[in-house]
């Protein structure tokens, strides 16, 4: 049975029309990617781009693509944010690093990581007081959740990661209302406070970081405790995130986000699965077309509780999908240039599988016909490998956003 949100909504932009919407993004984009234009660590191809034509969603797909690699890249080359930020390093209130190492930028004004838009929709506000389990070392989750309690007005308890006994204790003593942290570690506070005899007053839940598998929802559930989820990154902040409607994840007011082919920068066909691309509206730090890394779809239709943006299904897997085949690695991207050089081709698909002791490399291509030889011949030069194909019909290969597919065991 499907719950509806409250009738308050975290501001205005959430219940924006498309055409409101639109007018927006036709406002905002041209700045912010002039923005991201005037900074020293533009990509080459991003600055001879003319902003101002830059003022709709489908404008965005002529733009580069930019991964966590160049941020590593730039920020080794030269300064430590890789000259990203329209800030300097000390015109932050925090920064952070995250494996790689990758350094982020933090703010302290009102929901600078937007987290507060997803913790009103879990219910949480004035008069709660927030458990916040993430950590507050180095990486930015702790502050990314602090921040967002702040700007609903609750309290919070920075409890951070470990040390369960003193959680379950805190949490009975303090009278805690609201759990923010991993989806798993909630459960290991309540049992912990359970085999103790002592009594939690938890019955919201904010969670990301990781899979929030349903089995573990009904059992929060069934505990009196609503847990919703979202889903974000240190670099990008909210993307989107969970309502009481649990249809689909919506995606945040402040950020831009195309679901494309994994290995480049074009957008899919509506509902076919592909990487997750976001633009920030952020404009401290203007990412422009930042792949994620994850695969999701877009959800049609808005949501029932009223907000209106888009919808995307929620984490899908991981695009880098690269693959070592025969001692070789094969990558997205050299799928998506075999489709490139054959204009009937649809889509195509890497299988990686044994035979014996042997790798064997299988591209299924979609097409209407074609030169099954011509196909070879790409997939030698472009993969730098044999390759078996099998030309299949339009529409044959399933729908779960993989480029290349390893079928082998090793056990």
């Amino acid at each position: 049975m499907t719950r509806h949100s409250r009738t308050h909504h975290f501001d205005a932009l959430e219940t924006r029309s498309p055409d409101e919407r639109e007018a927006a993004i036709a406002r905002d984009l041209p700045r912010q990617v002039a923005n991201a234009q005037s900074l020293p660590g533009a990509a080459p191809a991003l600055v001879d781009v003319e902003a101002g034509a830059v003022t709709s969603v489908a404008a965005l797909a002529d733009l580069p693509v930019i991964r966590k690699s160049d941020l590593v890249k730039r920020q080794g080359a030269g300064a430590p944010l890789g000259g990203l930020t329209a800030l300097p390093l000390t015109g932050f209130a925090h920064v952070f690093q995250s494996p790689g190492p990758i350094y982020e930028p933090g703010g302290a004004s009102h929901d600078w990581w937007r987290m507060g838009r997803f913790l009103h929709a879990a219910g949480i506000g004035r008069g709660d007081l927030v458990q916040n389990c993430f950590g507050y070392h180095l990486t930015p989750a702790g502050m990314m959740f602090e921040n967002g309690a702040r700007a609903v007005g609750a309290t919070v308890l920075p409890a951070g990661t470990g040390q369960t006994d003193l959680q379950a204790r805190a949490a009975h003593d303090l009278g805690v209302t609201a759990y923010a942290g991993t989806p798993d570690f909630l459960k290991v506070i309540l049992d912990r406070a359970e085999a103790q005899g002592m009594e939690l007053r938890i019955t919201k839940a904010a969670v990301g970081g990781g899979a929030l598998f349903p089995s573990l929802r009904a059992e929060y559930a069934e505990r009196g405790i609503a847990c919703l989820q979202c889903y974000a990154t240190a670099d990008l902040g909210n993307i989107a995130y969970e309502s009481d409607a649990m249809e689909g994840m919506i995606v945040d007011e402040g950020v831009i986000v195309e679901i494309v082919t994994p290995g480049t920068g074009t957008p899919v066909a509506p509902g076919e699965v592909g990487e997750v691309v976001v633009t920030t509206l952020n404009p401290d730090y203007p990412l422009i077309r930042f792949a994620t890394g994850d695969l999701s779809a877009v959800l049609p239709g808005i949501s029932p509780c009223g907000r209106t943006n888009l919808r995307i299904k929620g984490w899908m897997g991981r695009a880098d999908q690269t693959t070592k085949i025969k001692g070789m690695f094969v990558r997205p991207e050299q799928v998506a240039d075999f489709v490139a050089r054959h204009p009937e081709v649809t889509r195509a698909r890497v299988v990686a599988d044994r035979e014996g002791e042997m790798d064997v490399m299988t591209l299924q291509v979609e097409a209407e016909g074609g030169d099954e030889a011509a196909f070879a011949a790409s997939a030698t030069d472009l993969l730098k490998l044999k390759a078996r194909i099998e030309v299949l019909s339009p529409g044959s290969l399933p729908n779960d956003g993989l480029v290349i597919e390893d079928r082998r065991k090793y056990d």
